[in-house]
């Protein structure tokens, strides 16, 4: 299907500032995240931005940048923004990819759009993967998924759920599933989710996923096609995935 995707990118970050353009490789983060998009089968890429430091550096790689307000409280809010600047049509999809996740893989960005499309009744798809650690599974940073048979979200948390647990044959333990954060949206649900206040469960758990679920849109939920590798939040994961880059480039 037809689909682009928007990467959000914000200068600030408590744990590392100026997170989008720490450079990994010879290359700011955001050009390794711009590059993994590129790779999928999107029509177009654009990152969207409030900062002038992170349009300006974005700016040497590619045109494809917008400008967005400084007021936005989620990244679903600045895609919905740079949705209305491109004029894209309600039933458009577009999918987003986190600006600190430069190994993404391509084909998982695929994933989510295709999804989007086998399942019309979903107002929003994503992905998750199997928790095979106990202490993952305890881990609040963590979120947890549930779903039905047909593989749409019940429920999101933080909380170790569902609490019953299956025993592979194998014998390695099966715990719940972790939710990945990439989205793949109908322009649709972007344009009802922006005028929408926060739900309390949303607030409860700092979930953004639960007010669109809150305002019954379905979330189809699939286990992704490849493992997805961390992301960076803390210096320690800038160091692990600098290391792989940068072996690669050798």
């Amino acid at each position: 299907m037809s689909f682009i995707v928007v990467i959000p990118a914000r200068y600030a970050s408590t744990r590392l500032p100026g997170k989008p353009l720490l450079e990994i490789a010879g290359k700011p983060m955001l050009q390794h995240v711009y590059e993994r998009a590129l790779a999928s089968a999107a029509a177009a890429v654009y990152i969207a931005t409030d900062d002038e430091r992170v349009r300006e550096a974005a700016l040497r790689f590619t045109d494809n940048v917008c400008m967005t307000s400084t007021e936005h409280q989620s990244g679903t809010d600045r895609i919905q923004e740079v949705a209305a600047q491109l004029g894209l049509a309600e039933d458009a999809v577009v999918v987003n990819v986190q600006g600190d996740e430069p190994l993404i893989p391509p084909a998982a960005i695929n994933q989510v759009a295709e999804s989007l499309r086998l399942n019309p009744s979903a107002g929003i798809a994503s992905l998750f993967e199997t928790i095979h650690s106990e202490a993952e599974f305890n881990n609040p940073n963590v979120v947890k998924v549930v779903t039905d048979l047909e593989g749409y979200a019940h429920y999101f948390s933080r909380a170790a759920i569902p609490f019953t647990r299956e025993i592979s044959e194998r014998g390695q333990a099966n715990f719940g599933k972790r939710h990945i954060g990439i989205y793949a949206y109908r322009v649709e649900t972007l344009n009802r989710y922006v005028k929408w206040s926060q739900v309390p469960l949303e607030v409860a758990e700092r979930l953004e996923q639960l007010r669109a679920m809150g305002h019954g849109v379905r979330i189809h939920m699939q286990e992704a096609v490849e493992k997805m590798p961390a992301g960076v939040d803390t210096q320690e994961d800038l160091d692990a995935v600098r290391a792989i880059l940068e072996a690669g480039t050798k």
